[in-house]
C-alpha cells in the first residue's frame, strides 16, 4: 500500500492541506502564552496567623503546633513547614502535583476551623490562607517615593489604591506590599505618669476601646420622611484621642494627653525599604498561574500612566525590576536560533543534491511541521517558553530528516533515469515503513519522558510533548506534501539545465566519499571481531564515564537578577540593621554591572534581616554572567561587622517551600527536641564551613536572640491577688505594640496601637516600673512577685513536618558540581555521628538533584526498553531492534566525552539530550537494516552483500540526516546570548553524540547486523525451523 499515491496525484489538495496546518499554526502562534519555562503550578497553600507581640517560642507551641496537627491529617500533603517568629507563624503546605488545589484550600479551611479551640484566645482574627506558587518568581517590582509624604502614607497608597487597581489587571495574582505599614495611630504611654494619675494599662485600653466605635445606630421616620441617624462615634486622627478622658479624678478629669504621646504614626515602626538612594514602599507582583508573562507586564505599564494620575502629584510611581526584557531577549535569541538551524539544515540538502529546487523542498516541509505544530501546543495549553523553543530548534533537525529520507530516495530514481512522477510513486512507497519505523520508535523515546513523574516529569512535559507533535506531522507532511513536490518540481531541474560547476564538484566530492567509505566498511567487516570489540569497548566505557562525569541539577539561569540577604546577627536591634544595610546599599550600587538595587528590612523576615534584589544591566553591558558578577561582589562590597551579605542568582524555577532562605541548597534537621537540636545545628554549621565546596554558609541559628526571661514567684503573686492572666494581658499592653481598635474608613482599615513610650522600653529596667492592678485594685508593682534576668533565645523557631526543623543554607564554591558538593556533605555529617533520633537531609536544590539522580540510569533503561518493544513489533523480530539499539553506545560516549572536555556538568537538560541522541541514532541503523531486509527479502542477496549494499545506498541519506540534526543543534551549542545557558548543555550533549556515534555505527552496525543474524540462524536451527530470510522467521 501506497499512502503517498493519493496525495501525489492531487497537488491542489495537498497543497490546501499543508496550508491549513500552516494557517492554524500561525494564529495558534500569536494566541500561546509566553514564560520563561514552561507552566510549574504546585499545588501549594501558605497559611499565615498573627498574635502581636507573642515570641517566637509562644507563636510556636500555642500556634503552629495546633494548626500543623490539624493539617497535617490532610492528603496528598508532600511537605509542611512552617516558621514562627515574633508575633506571626506562617505555615506552607506542598501538596502532590496530582492534588487539586482548589479542593485542597477546602480542606485547609475546614482543618483550621477544626484547630480553632486550640488556638489561643487573644489572636484578633482566625489564621488566613491563601494559594501560592512557590516555584515561580515575582514578574515586576514597583517603587514608591516621595519627597513630601512619609512612608506610612506611601504604604497607605500603595494598598488602598494602586493594589486594588492593579489586581484587576488581566493576568495579575498576588502583590505583597514592603517597605513600610499602613498609618496608624500610637499612644505611647507614660509609665511614670501613669503612677503618678494612679492609672492602670487596661484602664487606658477599655477607654480608648470604648471611646472609638462604628456600630449602627438605626433611624427615624415619620408618615413621609426617614432620617438616618450618624454620630461623631469614631475618632479617625491622633488629635481625635488627645482629649479623650480616662477618668475623672480630685473633680479634674484626666486626659489621654495627660498620661500618653498621641501621634499619627505607623502600624508597625520595624519596617523599612528602599530603591536605590530613595527611601520607597515596594509592590511585588505575582502573575497568576497559567498568564501570559509578557502580556501581564505590558497591561501593568499600559495602566501605570492612569495609576499615576490618580496618587498624589509628589508621588513618582517607578518600576523597579521587570523581568519582560531578559525574557524577550530569552525568547528572541532561541527564535533566531530556530531561524539559523532551518537555513543550515537546507544548506545540508543543497551540499549534497545539488540543486536549489530539491533544497527548496524540506524548506516548505520544515515551516509547516514546526508550525503546525504551535496549533497542537495552544490546544494542550502549551507556551512558549525555554523549553518548548528548544524542542522546537532540535526539531529542526529531526523534521528534516523525513523530507531528507523521502526526497533522496526519489532522487536516487531520478538519476537512475526514471520520470520524477514514476519516482516519486516509487521512492515514497519504499520509504513509508522505513518512516514509520524511524518516527515511531522516535515518539517512543519522547514519550518515555512523560513517565519520569514529579517535578522533573512535570518541567519536561511540555518539551517531550511538542518534540513528539513536530515528529508526527513531519511524517504526515514527508508522505503528503514532500513527494507531490519532488513529482512536479524536481523534473523541471532534471531537464532544462546540466550541472553546474558546483554541483559536479559535490558530485565527485560525494563519490570520492562514498567509495572511501566502501573499502574502510569491506575491512571492517573483514575484521569483524575487533569491530565488534570496539562496540564493546564503548559500552564500558559509557558506564565509566556516566559515572566520572560531573553532575548537577539544572544549570545556573543568568535572569539579569539576583536576590539578596543581609543577615544581622542574633539580637541586633532595627536601628543598629539599617546603617549596615545602608553599607551593603552603596557597595552594590557601586558595581558596574548593577543596574538598580531595591529591598527592605523588617516585615515578616525579622527585625534583624534584610531582603534585596539586584537588577543586572544586560548581558551585553555588563560582560559577565551573574555569578561572575557575585564573584567580584564578595570581594568588593566591604565586610560589615554584625551583617552578614549573601546573593545568589534569581532562578525562574525554585524548589521547597521553606520561606526566607538565603540560598537555593541547605541540609536541614528535624528533631523531636528543640534543645537537642540546636546542641546539634552549630556542630553541623561548622562541619560544612570547613568544606571546600562550600562557600556563603548561612545557619538558621546564632548565639541567640537577646531575651528578657521573667521569673514569676506564682505563691507570691497569688498572695498579692495577682493571677498570670493579669500579669500577661499588662506585659501586653507594655511592650507588644498592641492594636487595640481598629479605624474604619471607606477604603481602608486603620489600627490604634498602644505601648509605653519607646525611650522608655529602651532598657530592660523598664520593668521595674510596670504595675499591676490585682484582684481587689491595689497597683502591685511587678518587682514585688517577678524578678529578671537577661538570656539567650531564638528569634524564630521553624518546623518541618511537624518536627521542629534547623537548616544550614550555603552556595556551591567554584568550579563544584551538586553532585561533589552533596557527597562532601554527606561525608562530613556522617563524621559527626548525629543521634538517632536525629535526622538530617538535603533541601533546595540539592534535595532535588539526590531526588533525580537516583532515577536517571532507570529512566535511560525504561527509554531503551520502550524503543526495543516499539522496533519489535514493528519488525516482528526479537533480534533486528537489537541491531539498531546498538548504535546507541557510541552516542553516550560521545556525548559524555564532550561534556568532560568542555568542562561541563551533566544535568537535566544534558539527559534530555542523551534522550534525543537515542531518538536520532537509531534512525541511521533503521536506513540500514530497513533496506538490508528489503533485499534479503526481494532481491534474494546473502546478509552481507545485502547489508554491504545497504550501507552504501543509505550512505548519503545517513550522512544528510546526521548533519542535518548536527546543524540543527550546532546554533544551540554556540549561542552566548540570553539564555544561552539552559541551551548550551543541550548542544553540546547532541553535537558531541552524533560525531562520535557517525563515526563509529558506520561500520559497528553492519557487523552487529551479521552477528545477530548468524545467531539468528543458529537458533532456529535448534527450533527444527527454517531461517530463510524471505519467510521473515520472527526472531
Amino acid at each position: 500500500m501506497n499512502i503517498s499515491a493519493p496525495f501525489i496525484r492531487r497537488p491542489v489538495a495537498t497543497l490546501l492541506l499543508s496550508l491549513a496546518i500552516l494557517l492554524l499554526g500561525w494564529v495558534s502562534f500569536g494566541l500561546l502564552s509566553v514564560a520563561p519555562l514552561p507552566k510549574m503550578d504546585f499545588p501549594a497553600i501558605v497559611v499565615n496567623a498573627t498574635l502581636p507581640g507573642a515570641s517566637p517560642q509562644v507563636m510556636a507551641s500555642s500556634v503552629a503546633t495546633p494548626l500543623e496537627r490539624s493539617l497535617g491529617s490532610i492528603a496528598g500533603i508532600s511537605e509542611m513547614t512552617s516558621r514562627s517568629s515574633q508575633g506571626s507563624t506562617q505555615i506552607v503546605i506542598l501538596f502532590d502535583l496530582e492534588r487539586n488545589v482548589d479542593a485542597a484550600a477546602r480542606e485547609v479551611q475546614a482543618a483550621i476551623n477544626a484547630a480553632r479551640n486550640l488556638l489561643p484566645s487573644g489572636m484578633r482574627s482566625m489564621p488566613t490562607y491563601k494559594k501560592f506558587n512557590p516555584s515561580q518568581a515575582p514578574i515586576m517590582v514597583l517603587s514608591l517615593t516621595s519627597p513630601l509624604l512619609d512612608k506610612s502614607q506611601l504604604y497607605d497608597v500603595a494598598s488602598t489604591v494602586l493594589a486594588q487597581k492593579l489586581a484587576q489587571v488581566q493576568g495579575v495574582g498576588q502583590i505583597q506590599i514592603g517597605g513600610s505599614s499602613l498609618p496608624a495611630v500610637r499612644v505611647e504611654l507614660q509609665p511614670r505618669l501613669l503612677d503618678q494619675y494612679g492609672i492602670a494599662l487596661d484602664e487606658v485600653r477599655n477607654a480608648i476601646v470604648q471611646a472609638n466605635v462604628d456600630r449602627p445606630k438605626g433611624a427615624v421616620e415619620d408618615a413621609s420622611r426617614h432620617w438616618q441617624i450618624q454620630a461623631n462615634d469614631q475618632l479617625e486622627k491622633a488629635a481625635d484621642y488627645q482629649p479623650l478622658i480616662i477618668r475623672y479624678q480630685n473633680n479634674a478629669a484626666v486626659r489621654l494627653s495627660d498620661v500618653a504621646t498621641v501621634r499619627d504614626s505607623v502600624e508597625n515602626r520595624y519596617n523599612s525599604g528602599f530603591y536605590n538612594d530613595n527611601d520607597s514602599v515596594l509592590l511585588v507582583i505575582n502573575r497568576q498561574p497559567g498568564a501570559n508573562i509578557i502580556e501581564t507586564i505590558e497591561d501593568i505599564r499600559a495602566e501605570l500612566p492612569a495609576l499615576q494620575a490618580v496618587i498624589p502629584s509628589s508621588v513618582q510611581l517607578e518600576v523597579a525590576m521587570d523581568r519582560s526584557p531578559v525574557i524577550r531577549a530569552t525568547l528572541h535569541e532561541a527564535e533566531r536560533t530556530l531561524l539559523i538551524a532551518v537555513a543550515l539544515v537546507i544548506l545540508v540538502v543543497f551540499a549534497f543534491l545539488g540543486r536549489w529546487r530539491a533544497a527548496l523542498i524540506p524548506a516548505l516541509a520544515v515551516p509547516v511541521s514546526l508550525v503546525g505544530t504551535f496549533a497542537v501546543m495552544y490546544l494542550l495549553d502549551f507556551s512558549l517558553n525555554n523549553l518548548s523553543l528548544m524542542a522546537l530548534i532540535i526539531a529542526t533537525g529531526l523534521v528534516v530528516d523525513d523530507a531528507i529520507v523521502v526526497l533522496e530516495n526519489i532522487s536516487r530514481h531520478i538519476e537512475a533515469g526514471e520520470k520524477p512522477m514514476a519516482a516519486a510513486f516509487k521512492g515514497a512507497q519504499e520509504v513509508g515503513f522505513t518512516l514509520l519505523s524511524m518516527n515511531l520508535s522516535l515518539v517512543a523515546v519522547f514519550l518515555s519522558i512523560l513517565f519520569m513523574g514529579g517535578i522533573v516529569g512535570s518541567l519536561f512535559r511540555e518539551f517531550s510533548l511538542t518534540l513528539t507533535v513536530a515528529i508526527l506531522i513531519s511524517m504526515l507532511v514527508s508522505l503528503t506534501l514532500t513527494p507531490m513536490l519532488c513529482a512536479r518540481w524536481l523534473k523541471a531541474e532534471e531537464t532544462e539545465r546540466k550541472p553546474g560547476r558546483l554541483q559536479r564538484f559535490g558530485t565527485r566530492l560525494q563519490e570520492r566519499v562514498l567509495a572511501g567509505y566502501a573499502r574502510s566498511l569491506d575491512w571492517a567487516l573483514r575484521h569483524s571481531r575487533l569491530t565488534l570489540c570496539s562496540l564493546l569497548a564503548t559500552i564500558a566505557f559509557n558506564v565509566f564515564l556516566f559515572i566520572e562525569v560531573p553532575k548537577t541539577f539544572m544549570p545556573q539561569q543568568d535572569t539579569g537578577q539576583l536576590i539578596g540577604f543581609i543577615r544581622g546577627d542574633d539580637g541586633l536591634s532595627f536601628q543598629v540593621m539599617q546603617p549596615k544595610m545602608e553599607i551593603y546599599r552603596r557597595g552594590l550600587l557601586a558595581d558596574p554591572a548593577v543596574h538598580s538595587v531595591a529591598g527592605f528590612i523588617g516585615g515578616s523576615g525579622g527585625i534583624n534581616n534584610a531582603f534585596l534584589v539586584v537588577r543586572l544591566k544586560p548581558i551585553g553591558e555588563r560582560g559577565v554572567s551573574a555569578q561572575d558578577v557575585i564573584d567580584r561582589l564578595r570581594d568588593s562590597v566591604p565586610k560589615v561587622p554584625g551583617g552578614r551579605l549573601m546573593l545568589m542568582p534569581d532562578q525562574d524555577l525554585q524548589f521547597g517551600g521553606r520561606q526566607g532562605r538565603s540560598s537555593e541548597n541547605e541540609y536541614v534537621l528535624l528533631a523531636s527536641n528543640l534543645d537537642d537540636l540546636r546542641e546539634w545545628l552549630p556542630k553541623v554549621r561548622d562541619a560544612l564551613a570547613k568544606l571546600p565546596e562550600l562557600t556563603d554558609i548561612d545557619a538558621n541559628e546564632g548565639e541567640g536572640a537577646q531575651q528578657i526571661s521573667l521569673q514569676i514567684d506564682r505563691a507570691t503573686a497569688q498572695r498579692l491577688g495577682v493571677d498570670m492572666a493579669m500579669i500577661t494581658s499588662v506585659l501586653n499592653n507594655a511592650f507588644s505594640q498592641r492594636q487595640i481598635s481598629t479605624i474604619y474608613d471607606s477604603l481602608n482599615q486603620y489600627s490604634v496601637v498602644m505601648e509605653i513610650d519607646p525611650t522608655f522600653a529602651e532598657y530592660p529596667e523598664a520593668l521595674d516600673q510596670i504595675q499591676v492592678i490585682s484582684a481587689d485594685g491595689a497597683r502591685v508593682p511587678l518587682s514585688s512577685f517577678a524578678r529578671w534576668e537577661r538570656s539567650l533565645e531564638e528569634d524564630r523557631v521553624n518546623h518541618q513536618g511537624q518536627f521542629a526543623a534547623e537548616s544550614v543554607g550555603y552556595s556551591l564554591a567554584e568550579d563544584v558540581t551538586q553532585e561533589q558538593a552533596n557527597a562532601a556533605i554527606g561525608k562530613a555529617v556522617a563524621e559527626l555521628n548525629l543521634p538517632t533520633e536525629m535526622q538530617g537531609i538535603l533541601g533546595g536544590t540539592g534535595g532535588q538533584f539526590e531526588k533525580a539522580a537516583k532515577g536517571q540510569p532507570g529512566m535511560i533503561l525504561m527509554a531503551l526498553l520502550v524503543v526495543y518493544i516499539v522496533l519489535g513489533i514493528l519488525y516482528e523480530s526479537y533480534i533486528h531492534p537489537l541491531t539498531i539499539l546498538s548504535t546507541l553506545p557510541s552516542a553516550g560516549v560521545g556525548a559524555l566525552l564532550a561534556i568532560i572536555l568542555s568542562g561541563g556538568e551533566f544535568s537535566l537538560i544534558s539527559l534530555l539530550g542523551l534522550f534525543l541522541l537515542i531518538g536520532v541514532v537509531k534512525k541511521n541503523a533503521i536506513l540500514m537494516i530497513d533496506l538490508a531486509l528489503e533485499l534479503e527479502r526481494h532481491d534474494q542477496l546473502s546478509p552481507q552483500e545485502s547489508i554491504r549494499r545497504a550501507c552504501l545506498l543509505r550512505f548519503r541519506p545517513i550522512i544528510m540526516t546526521t548533519l542535518a540534526a548536527m546543524l540543527g543543534a550546532l546554533p544551540l551549542l554556540l549561542g552566548m546570548s540570553e539564555g544561552a545557558e539552559m541551551r548550551q548543555p543541550l548542544g553540546l550533549t547532541i553535537v558531541g553524540g552524533l560525531i562520535l556515534s557517525q563515526l563509529l555505527t558506520l561500520y559497528t552496525t553492519p557487523v552487529v547486523y551479521l552477528y545477530l543474524d548468524r545467531l539468528r540462524h543458529r537458533v532456529n536451527r535448534w527450533r527444527g525451523v527454517r531461517s530463510d530470510a524471505a519467510l521473515d522467521t520472527p526472531v
